[in-house]
């Protein structure tokens, strides 16, 4: 490894040598020092042989000296590569460009990378280093990672730890989410628990306070069901915050107008392309205008990262922004197409409606045309958690 790394350096030559006698030559490169190697016998009198390059005049003065004839068939190495790409400027100021870029661009931090967090948005923990002064094109190498913690960590409350470890050009944002304690229930005063809807019980747990109802009771919105105020058998009356959950079948008669004539983007479209360039966090607009669309039109935008061999990314990226304009048609849909969305909807519509309180069961739809829309009806039953918390006024609990 060595020695290919010195004769690429120094560079080398493929050498031809023809002389009646041969033998003489090698005697007289010996005598000279010339370092020869890879030597090959063409024929009695002809031979080849690899040398360094700086020695090929001494080659050819020994044979002239020893009357042989010597023809250079190969050169290569670095001063053969020098030689062919001096002139070629733009090359060459490419081949730079390129090596700075390589040892260059990993001083400063070109893309981030965030992990470990759920609930805290990627776009607030990049603007709150941002604030603090690391952002694209920054300094990689010298971070004060507990000064950074301690300005991060007091703008971005959700955080209980972050660091950013800096590799190549790449920072990699390690966060790590706040654990808030539990919801403790409030337990001053008396507290109630009524019916939020209409429903049939099936199910009572009552942590604290006395049940009024019991699997298969049928209650209507605002019916006590847990009571904080209630008689011991001994005559005693207690006053508690009442806990405990209390669930019931509900019914739902929910509606949704859907129209049966809509607009498709199925006309006409003409299709523009601009293209641009972000350097760091500066874009150039290279051709096509600008990004702002009209509403009947669908702007998809390609990111193209430039990287070097070994995934080392440019701070450059190619930017292409195709914007398709289309020509809405009135088209009129099926009645089950317009139904199926109308379906849709609804459960969406209950699902938010019940929350984490409850599921749904049970669903009937139908439907009924009104002029240009269809009503999609539904009838839902659902196994949902009816209580809910009253506290209790002080003139009623005495």
């Amino acid at each position: 490894m060595y020695k290919k790394t010195v004769h690429f350096l120094r560079g080398s030559a493929l050498a031809e040598v023809q002389c009646a006698c041969p033998e003489r030559v090698l005697n007289l490169l010996g005598s000279r020092g010339v370092v020869f190697w890879g030597l090959r016998w063409q024929s009695e009198i002809c031979f080849r042989l690899w040398l360094l390059l700086p020695q090929v005049e001494t080659l050819q003065e020994i044979g002239a000296v020893a009357g042989a004839e010597v023809t250079v068939l190969r050169r290569r190495g670095a001063p053969v590569l020098w030689e062919r790409f001096r002139t070629r400027y733009v090359l060459l100021a490419g081949f730079a460009a390129f090596w700075l870029l390589l040892f260059g661009g990993n001083l400063f931090i070109w893309e981030f990378r965030v992990s470990g967090n759920e609930t805290v948005p990627t776009e607030t923990v990049l603007r709150a280093l941002e604030n603090y002064g690391i952002t694209i094109g920054s300094p990689g190498l010298h971070i004060d990672q507990e000064d950074m913690r301690n300005h991060v960590l007091l703008e971005v409350g959700d955080l209980s730890w972050l660091t950013v470890n800096v590799k190549g050009c790449v920072a990699h944002v390690q966060v790590v989410e706040r654990q808030r304690p539990p919801e403790i229930a409030e337990k001053d005063g008396v507290w109630n628990i009524v019916s939020a809807r209409d429903g049939l019980v099936t199910r009572v747990q009552a942590l604290d306070g006395k049940a009024l109802v019991s699997a298969g009771s049928t209650v209507t919105a605002g019916e006590l069901l847990v009571t904080g105020v209630y008689e011991s058998r001994e005559g005693s009356t207690y006053m508690t915050h009442s806990l405990g959950t209390v669930e019931a079948r509900t019914w739902y008669d929910l509606s949704v107008s859907v129209p049966l004539a809509i607009a498709e983007k199925s006309g006409e479209r003409r299709e523009k392309t601009a293209i641009s360039v972000d350097i760091g966090k500066k874009r150039i607009k290279l051709w096509g205008r600008g990004s702002i669309s009209g509403p009947n039109c669908d702007k998809i935008t390609y990111y193209h990262p430039l990287t070097l061999p070994g995934g080392l990314r440019l701070p450059i990226t190619l930017v292409r922004e195709t914007v398709t304009v289309y020509a809405p048609q009135q088209v009129r849909r099926s009645r089950e197409q317009a139904q199926k969305e109308g379906e849709t909807l609804l459960v969406q519509q209950l699902r938010r409606q019940l929350r984490d309180t409850g599921r749904i069961t049970e669903t009937k739809f139908s439907s009924k045309t009104e002029g240009e829309n269809l009503i999609v009806l539904m009838q839902a039953e659902c196994l949902e958690q009816i209580g809910l918390p009253v506290q209790v006024q002080a003139e009623e609990s005495n």
